[in-house]
């Protein structure tokens, strides 16, 4: 028995008094857990020396831990071993529910960026919030989505280490609570080097009392503990209501404040209250505006501990922060009221107003007279994005077209003001979890071309492009593709009761809900094929799966109306026995980072449909074209990168511009295209035609009004949708009609891995180290 499995062991009889074939699940992740923090211990609490990178960010979507940390110990194998010599399956811990504290690709990103900077050596520290329930959980009623809570805890939370003596306390406008740290280690691959992750809990200042006999206090003990748990409850309350509002921003303040007055304590133990070199030992990055409210507190911090003046304390705050903008659509630009703002934090509303007032003469001096456009505070408002921007060294997009659309259009005001300031960061994935861990078949293929240092240097991934021009290699790439295929079916079957035919080509679009990335034009395709089958248009159809994966918020109605009529939409496909040989459409439940694991190795097809301009990166593009598949998609974001590497003959690019929309902007008329084309009409028309039920909702009236006539504050499609609805459908035609050559597919899929080497984490993760952070 080899050393780890010997702890192991241990663990499970010193713990549960129990062996390895007769432990349960639980008590196995636990031990498992356990043992394996225990390898890496003395490496984590090894001093940082030298300026660390702090990372703040709302979301951090890790996932579930345990197959990863074994992977970058070099633990995995054995542990699987252990497993299969006590009869247990090496899949059993597919039962642990995820750490979903993230909702999407921000909170994904955040994860990878801290698997890369272990990986790479550089001191990255993330810092958030610990949720004691994580995003939601998702199942269909009727094809509707229902949320339930997501109670990651009731695993046990073997990963995380309460650090009780380094809590600290944050006020806010007639409440205070409690920010007690939970540290999580972040293990490289190789295990040489061990980061952190601290995430905040909210607590109540006293301790519950069940001795109180004062009924007044006893209550009032209960109600104080209710409201800190509050804060650290859930993951994005919703905010349609003024107390969610309040809220998020009281979340906001906590993790903030919490993670400076920590470091505040780490460098005053080495250095001192003298503030004024906190920058050269500390680099924070701001992930999206969630954390800005960091700025006028690092400044009231400096300020009131430090005793700094205020221009000194600015410099210091200027030098610390950097900012990562993640999109341009201005409901995601957070914008607080002032009477919010100002009675849930009036202690650090006057330094909102020291720097409105710094910006104000900063703007006289530069002669510019329409400082509406960068005021902090305007029309009752405080702008976040425009503090994150002005307080800050840096403002970074996350993809090429992204951040000049930042420069030119979103913000040129800024950009014109600070041109220095501005720079690009190309997201990016970790290939150790995306790749290695996830599709071993794949990783081991890939190892045997060119061996294994593209584990952990991704740009010798370009040395399988000669690859792709031999056969026995083309011929292997398709037996694995089928494998996860297979994989997947077993899942899905066991998740979603869903029988695949993995014989078809698989299409897949997996991300968030939102009608910018427009999965309601995937299902509008989806329906034009079934009618072009059912009336003989569309002949030669190679029998193809559509797989959908996605949450909406559980605010956000329209997009709720979208899920529904997709699952109403693969309703009338599956049960309509003239076509549900050729077609399958299945959405699945719950989709999270584990599902996104069994299903991007599966895919053929990558569907990235975003308007174009209007998704800032994407990284779930990316992963597809790691594992193999193609993209469908827009010239929007990364995809642009993705097929300038791979080459637009080996993907599936369709649909306007950037440049096209600008031209259109002000004449695009979408009834006109209704009116003008049968198959647009006939596909929208499905929504009140009686053809698909919406249950009585109202649902999908009130999308078809949106598209023809607009809805709420925003003008007729106003994704462009129906523009690009028939380049959309040749486009997929076309693929289809490709992938009856599966040799020549099969090319284009292995052309697409060995242009992957770019779109690493571990890239990106350099460029901030080296080009924001100056470590």
């Amino acid at each position: 028995m080899q050393p780890f499995q010997e702890a192991i062991v241990k663990k499970l009889k010193e713990t549960y008094h129990t062996e390895p074939a007769k432990a349960n699940t639980k008590q196995l992740y636990n031990a498992v857990s356990a043992a394996a923090l225990d390898t890496c211990w003395d490496t984590w609490q090894r001093p940082v020396t030298g300026k660390t990178a702090c990372y703040f960010s709302a979301e951090f979507l890790l996932g579930r831990l345990i197959h990863s940390n074994l992977l970058n110990l070099g633990l995995l194998d054995e542990t699987e071993a252990l497993l299969h010599d006590a009869g247990i399956s090496p899949n059993v811990f597919e039962e642990v529910e995820d750490d979903a504290l993230g909702n999407g690709g921000l909170g994904r990103l955040a994860a990878c960026f801290l698997d890369s900077a272990a990986t790479q050596g550089i001191p990255l520290m993330g810092y958030g919030i610990r949720y004691r329930y994580g995003l939601f959980k998702q199942h269909f009623t009727y094809g509707c989505q229902q949320e339930e809570a997501d109670n990651w805890l009731a695993w046990g939370d073997p990963w995380s280490v309460r650090r009780e003596e380094e809590k600290v306390r944050v006020d806010f406008g007639g409440q205070s609570v409690w920010a007690v740290p939970y540290d999580m280690p972040i293990i490289g691959y190789g295990g040489k080097t061990v980061n952190t992750l601290r995430l905040w809990q909210a607590e109540a200042l006293e301790p519950f009392n069940f001795q109180l006999f004062n009924a007044q206090k006893y209550h009032e003990a209960v109600q104080q503990e209710n409201d800190a748990e509050a804060i650290s409850a859930v993951l994005y309350p919703n905010d349609d209501t003024e107390a969610g509002k309040r809220l998020r921003l009281k979340q906001q303040y906590f993790f903030s404040s919490a993670s400076l007055q920590s470091l505040l304590n780490a460098y005053t133990a080495q250095f001192g209250t003298d503030y004024s070199r906190f920058a050269e030992q500390y680099a924070i990055q701001l992930n999206d505006t969630h954390p800005t409210v960091s700025i006028p507190e690092l400044l009231r911090l400096l300020m009131t501990q430090g005793h700094m003046a205020f221009e000194e304390a600015f410099a210091v705050v200027q030098q610390t922060f950097a900012y990562t903008n993640h999109t341009i659509m201005a409901e995601a630009l957070e914008k607080w009221s002032l009477p919010l703002f100002q009675s849930v934090l009036p202690e650090v509303y006057p330094y909102v107003v020291l720097l409105q007032n710094r910006l104000s003469n900063a703007l006289v001096q530069k002669q510019i007279s329409d400082t509406w456009k960068y005021n902090l505070i305007q029309d009752g408002m405080v702008h976040m994005a425009r503090m994150a921007i002005y307080a800050t060294h840096s403002t970074n997009g996350v993809a090429k077209i992204h951040t000049e659309i930042i420069k030119h259009t979103a913000l040129p005001e800024w950009y014109a003001l600070y041109p220095e300031r501005f720079n690009n960061k190309t997201n990016g994935v970790t290939q150790r979890r995306w790749l290695k861990l996830c599709n071993r078949e794949l990783a081991a293929f890939i190892s045997d071309r060119i061996g294994t240092g593209w584990i952990t240097d991704f740009s010798q991934l370009a040395k399988l492009k000669p690859y792709a021009e031999d056969a026995a290699s083309r011929e292997q790439f398709l037996r694995i593709k089928r494998e996860k295929k297979n994989q997947l079916a077993d899942y899905m079957y066991r998740k979603d009761n869903f029988g695949l035919n993995t014989e078809n080509l698989f299409d897949i679009q997996v991300k968030r809900l939102h009608e910018y990335k427009r999965q309601l034009l995937n299902a509008f395709s989806i329906l034009d094929t079934y009618f072009g089958l059912k009336d003989g248009r569309i002949r030669d159809f190679y029998p193809t799966t559509f797989i959908f994966g996605a949450k909406a918020a559980p605010g956000y109605v329209r997009a709720k109306g979208i899920i529904k009529f997709i699952n109403e939409v693969a309703n009338l496909v599956n049960y309509d026995n003239a076509v549900n040989r050729v077609m399958q459409v299945i959405f699945v439940s719950n989709y999270n980072v584990s599902y996104a694991e069994k299903l991007i190795p599966a895919a053929d097809i990558s569907e990235q449909i975003s308007t174009a301009g209007t998704e800032a990166s994407g990284t779930s593009n990316m992963k597809f074209m790691m594992n193999g598949a193609v993209t469908m998609g827009t010239y929007d974001g990364a995809n642009i990168e993705i097929v300038q590497n791979a080459g637009e003959e080996n993907n599936y690019i369709f649909g306007a511009r950037v440049e096209d929309l600008e031209k259109i902007k002000d004449t695009y008329h979408p009834k006109a295209l209704y009116e003008q084309e049968p198959r647009i009409r006939r596909v929208v028309d499905t929504l009140v035609d009686g053809t698909l039920t919406d249950g009585g909702s109202g649902w999908f009236r009130e999308l078809y009004d949106s598209l023809l006539e607009g809805a709420s504050w925003h003008k007729p499609d106003n994704y462009y949708l129906l523009q690009d609805f028939l380049p959309y459908c040749d486009a997929r035609l076309r693929a289809n009609a490709d992938y009856r050559n599966r040799d020549a597919f099969a090319k284009k899929c292995l052309l697409n891995i060995a242009a992957a080497g770019p779109f690493t984490s571990d890239r990106t993760i350099r460029q901030y180290a080296q080009e924001i952070w100056h470590l």
